[in-house]
């Protein structure tokens, strides 16, 4: 197999990234990293460099280009023979709800962007923003009723879903989201994992300061 470069954005920022990179850590599959910062006047070019959509993330291997995180967690997981449960009707739920992060949730998005390093943020809360906050809350009660025994994540093991959920649980860190205990507990097993605590102390070190991502 070619060796793996993964192409990502400002580790305080950018969600999509921190989906990516989580997974193929989780999953044991060495990569070399390369970070574009984000929003500066030479953001573009160098994306084009690498990525077809002009997006972060973007998994190069040889002449193979994967742009789009869900295609790079498929992809890592097919090679690395992990990543999603087992269990045929376990994979189902963990492929729908990774869908519906994928393409959902956009209130929660513009509302409370990423923040990696920022804690105690408060912003309006929203009909649409407290829907969404729900319904995360009751994908994770979900999951973790179904198929938590296993382990502390939402399909027990560690799978894309988790990698998906991550940016959320960051969010959810930093505006003090109201969600329930069985979600709490969740996020603190995602909080404290050792790759995203990795992530974390790579983004608190970043001199980088984006003006619209620092919400609240």
């Amino acid at each position: 197999m070619a060796p793996l470069t993964l192409v990502i954005g400002n580790k305080n920022y950018s969600s999509w990234s921190l989906r990516a990179w989580l997974l193929l850590k989780h999953v044991g599959l060495a990569f070399e990293e390369i970070l574009v910062p984000l929003d500066t006047p030479n953001t573009r070019d160098e994306l084009d460099r690498y990525s077809p959509s002009g997006r972060v993330p973007v998994l190069r291997a040889g002449s193979l280009c994967v742009w789009d995180s869900l295609a790079i967690c498929e992809y890592a997981a097919e090679i690395a023979g992990s990543g999603w449960p087992q269990a045929s009707e376990a994979r189902a739920l963990a492929r729908s709800v990774c869908a519906e992060m994928h393409s959902g949730f956009h209130t929660l998005r513009a509302a409370w962007p990423m923040n990696a390093r920022a804690r105690n943020r408060r912003t309006a809360v929203t009909p649409g923003l407290e829907a969404d906050v729900g319904r995360i809350d009751e994908i994770w009660n979900d999951c973790r009723r179904r198929y938590g025994g296993g382990g502390p994540w939402l399909f027990g093991d560690y799978s894309i879903a988790d990698a998906m959920y991550a940016p959320v649980v960051l969010r959810f860190n930093t505006y003090s989201a109201r969600v329930s205990e069985t979600a709490r507990w969740y996020m603190a097993s995602v909080i404290e994992d050792a790759a995203l605590q990795e992530w974390m102390l790579a983004a608190k070190q970043e001199p980088w300061t984006i003006a619209g991502d620092e919400a609240g």
